[in-house]
């Protein structure tokens, strides 16, 4: 088995971590939806990943160093963190939603966090990886008086389908 990327490319490199579709799905659910556990990303996957599968990007996630997992013991939820690695993805995956918006079809309700995320730019991220490295790390947060970027990106996301909701009745 080969340690370390293909080549010395920083693109290549970064592709090897993250380049497959389920490792970039499992570390979107991890940063934006809170899931921390193998049953939450299983059961709330909105691209249905099997199990399988996501047991061994999760995984490859923690041998690549991007997520770490606490074993809670036989029988008990382990939990899975961010490292700082993971959170800085947090640029990498503004930029693929960014493009996505553009480039992809999607749907208002799932689109609205990338659009504010893109609009919101790097203080909205640098908001959002403060939180993480307060949830995943335990590094409090340097300005605790400002509103949390996870709050403001699941009321844009409540709102959304509020509005879908009572259009479609």
């Amino acid at each position: 088995m080969r340690e370390g990327p293909r080549s010395g490319c920083a693109i290549n490199a970064a592709v090897e971590a993250l380049g497959d579709q389920w490792s970039l799905i499992v570390l979107r659910d991890v940063i934006f939806g809170g899931r921390r556990h193998f049953r939450d990303l299983l059961a709330n996957s909105d691209e249905g990943i099997a199990s399988n599968i996501l047991s061994s990007r999760l995984k490859a996630l923690v041998a690549g160093g991007l997520l770490t997992h606490e074993d809670a013991g036989r029988g008990r939820r382990g939990t899975y963190s961010l490292t700082e690695a993971g959170i800085q993805t947090v640029p990498v995956m503004v930029a693929l939603g960014s493009w996505g918006l553009r480039h992809r079809p999607t749907t208002p309700a799932l689109a609205i966090r990338a659009r504010l995320l893109e609009e919101g730019g790097p203080p909205l991220w640098d908001n959002l990886m403060d939180e993480l490295r307060e949830t995943h790390l335990g590094i409090p947060r340097p300005d605790p008086d400002r509103p949390r970027a996870s709050r403001l990106l699941r009321e844009a996301y409540e709102r959304v389908l509020a509005t879908s909701s009572t259009m479609e009745t």
